[in-house]
């Protein structure tokens, strides 16, 4: 089987050899070398947000190895035309799943503007491993980011993603998904943002390992994660809580293992924005790489721009900042 250094205009350093993947569309065969269906059939598969004159989503399987995993997908409108295509990969928060984090964030919407893939997939019991503490429930702590390797091998091959172009983002337990991914495989994604979501602390504990610009977007009255981290959470009768660093620590570790320079912070209207520089001197004509870290006032822990009404006891929606387009525009401008 070729690399995926064979089928890349630009090759990406990847991580080892990944598991041998088939993805199948869940009404059954798949077609062109693996790519589901876009067409939906008479009694199949639903596709979501599906409007006159738009790309339908796509729900489709991925085996792994010996597991079968979902994820839902959305093409932008252009179709297969031109050239490869930036790849970002959501993963829902805690109890949850693909559509509810679809809706919450609109992020195919304003990812399909920039002719970005969007693939939400599932997390197994609505849940990621987003730590590396092996649970009764995830015993296997690392299968998530196996998982993940292998979602962006299959989409660069059958969807035409960019490998020099895969962003990871995520909501809560899956925005700690999302920095987990960055932490341990920076030559695996070119960006990663999380909300409400911060590295697992303790016996779980994740440390980046390499130079990734990442966005941590945090409200300052997060009611279920508190902003200043969760050293000792309480304990769940179905899956522990990890424990977790705080917001900032979190952005701290990234701009260490990047050898950022000194952060600034700026006050903005609704939230403050604290920047760690990763480049002394970006190259001609791109933005310098950073490190960030946005504290959303007024905000709890909630998809900042969203107009879904959040959980009882999750706290306010702030309105101050689109965490959308923000990360989006983080995403398209990281060198």
């Amino acid at each position: 089987m070729r690399s995926l250094r064979d089928l890349a205009l630009r090759p990406r350093r990847w991580p080892g050899a990944l598991a041998l993947v088939l993805a199948l569309p869940l009404a059954g065969c798949a077609g062109d070398a693996g790519r589901p269906d876009p067409a939906p059939p008479a009694s199949g598969p639903s596709r979501s947000g599906a409007t006159a004159g738009s790309v339908p989503d796509v729900r489709a399987r991925l085996k792994v190895g010996g597991d079968t995993r979902e994820y839902l997908l959305h093409r932008p409108a252009d179709g297969a035309g031109g050239g490869p295509r930036p790849l970002v990969i959501a993963f829902h928060g805690r109890g949850a799943d693909a559509a509810e984090l679809r809706e919450k964030s609109r992020l195919e919407k304003a990812a399909g503007a920039r002719g970005m893939l969007v693939a939400y997939p599932e997390g197994l019991d609505r849940g990621w491993g987003a730590g590396t503490r092996a649970t009764e429930r995830r015993p296997d702590p690392d299968l998530d980011v196996r998982f993940t390797e292998a979602l962006v091998e299959h989409l660069v091959r059958a969807e035409r993603a960019d490998p020099e172009r895969v962003y990871v983002t995520g909501f809560s337990n899956g925005g700690s998904m999302a920095l987990r991914v960055a932490a341990q495989r920076p030559g695996l994604v070119a960006a990663a943002a999380s909300v409400s979501g911060q590295l697992p602390a303790g016996a779980a504990g994740i440390e980046p390992t390499g130079r990734v610009p990442v966005m941590v977007v945090y409200g300052a009255d997060d009611p279920v994660r508190p902003l200043a981290g969760w050293p000792s959470p309480p304990p769940d009768p179905e899956e522990p809580i990890l424990p977790s660093l705080s917001a900032r620590d979190s952005a701290e570790a990234f701009a260490a293992a990047g050898g950022a320079g000194e952060p600034t912070t700026q006050e903005r209207r609704g939230y403050d924005r604290t920047v760690w520089p990763l480049d002394a001197a970006p190259r001609s004509g791109r933005a310098a790489a950073t490190v960030q870290l946005l504290v959303v006032h007024d905000a709890g822990h909630t998809w900042p721009g969203s107009d879904v009404t959040p959980p009882r006891g999750f706290g306010p929606t702030s309105q101050a900042l689109d965490a959308t387009d923000t990360i989006l525009d983080f995403f398209t401008t990281a060198p």
